[in-house]
């Protein structure tokens, strides 16, 4: 069974919520390896088109591992997402320890006038649900 839980936030009415699931079928604990994916959706509730052009992330694990991750878009897409609409998008996360964290920031762009801003990623948990207990 798969725990999950969601985690939400809101930046310039662009609705992030992410919803977490450890993934043991890609998990070696013999081998401190625990894999976890996630589910993110960006929501426009903005009067305004937008375009995803960055991703930041900070992953925090509790065996003291901590990476940085930038890079282009997401999941190889920038998505242009207009006012109404969604893009959901799917990856994943692997972790020495049981326990740890992501947290970052999207920079996307206002078409209308080509402001650049970031949009706050909620903080979200991974932990294996053994740990729970």
């Amino acid at each position: 069974m798969c725990m999950s839980n969601t985690y939400k936030t809101v930046t310039n009415n662009i609705h992030i919520s992410v919803e977490v699931k450890y993934w043991p079928k890609q998990s070696l604990p013999k081998e401190n390896h625990y894999f976890f994916v996630y589910y993110v959706t960006i929501e426009n509730k903005s009067d305004y088109t937008v375009q995803l052009l960055r991703r930041h992330w900070d992953i925090i694990d509790s065996q003291g591992e901590n990476r940085t991750v930038d890079g282009e878009g997401v999941i190889g897409e920038t998505p242009v997402i207009e006012s109404g609409e969604q893009f959901t998008y799917n990856s994943g996360c692997n972790l020495t320890g049981e326990i740890g964290c992501m947290k970052g920031y999207y920079s996307m762009k206002r078409l209308l006038d080509e402001e650049i801003f970031q949009v706050l990623i909620p903080r979200f948990d991974m932990v294996v649900p053994a740990k729970l207990n």
